[in-house]
């Protein structure tokens, strides 16, 4: 058990976990917790789902009813809805570039992607009235620039005092990811997170150059960048052998 969960259990005071990591789970022992089968940073399951979403949080509170410290794990009976794959969802650009082409050809290629999928992306905002591009606190142009020149030996700093340059480099591919994502499931489809995933790393431009910008900077004298470049650019599942 977690000492936060020893302590609230000592203090009285009821949990309930919710897990992704099944192992990770049975390792640390709470007193109760519900595993689900969602893709990480999904707990709850799909996003825009409410009624899904409350299905999810009302199994978990029922675990409470149970006694004090049981250490009971329960599966959630059901699979994320969004996981089976459309098979008419289309996505909204198919570029011609070549994922082997020099760095430079990237560059220009991720910028023109950027300006396809504006449309596409204005649509997915004006249907949910939100977005999750914005950490880097420039527009999605400027990201593109900012990547396009660490990719080609260009390095600029960071616009911003309070972030370093890997940080900011950090935070632009995180908007360049989520403006693709967020356009990518624009349409009338409904594809499934694998299926945009697939798309995203392996059908576009913006996709190709993140691999070339962290095969680049893996090697950096630079330790944290180094470490940022091979740790939070390119998703495990992601990245091919030799990369």
């Amino acid at each position: 058990m977690s000492a936060l969960a020893h302590y609230l259990e000592e203090e009285g005071i009821a949990t309930v976990a919710i897990s992704l990591i099944r192992p990770q789970t049975e390792k640390t022992k709470p007193p109760r917790a519900l595993w689900v089968p969602f893709e990480l940073g999904r707990p709850l399951g799909p996003p825009s789902n409410p009624a899904f979403q409350k299905r999810v949080i009302r199994t978990a509170l029922r675990l409470l009813e149970r006694e004090e410290g049981t250490g009971t794990i329960d599966n959630f009976p059901d699979d994320d809805p969004r996981s089976v794959p459309d098979a008419a969802w289309r996505p909204p650009i198919t570029s011609s570039f070549l994922s082997e082409e020099p760095n430079a050809a990237l560059a220009r290629w991720l910028r023109e992607e950027i300006r396809l999928l504006a449309q596409a992306h204005q649509q997915w905002k004006a249907r949910h009235n939100r977005t999750t591009v914005g950490f880097a606190r420039v527009s999605i142009e400027e990201c593109a620039d900012f990547v396009g020149g660490w990719m080609t030996g260009a390095v600029t700093p960071s616009p911003w005092s309070d972030l370093s340059g890997s940080m900011m480099l950090r935070f632009c591919v995180d908007d360049l990811k989520a403006y693709c994502l967020e356009a990518g499931a624009a349409g009338d489809g409904q594809p499934s997170g694998k299926q945009l995933r697939e798309w995203f790393w392996n059908g576009t431009a913006t996709g190709s150059a993140i691999r070339a910008l962290r095969k680049v900077l893996q090697a950096s004298d630079d330790e944290r960048l180094s470490r940022i470049v091979s740790t939070f650019l390119v998703p495990a599942a992601q990245i091919r052998p030799g990369e």
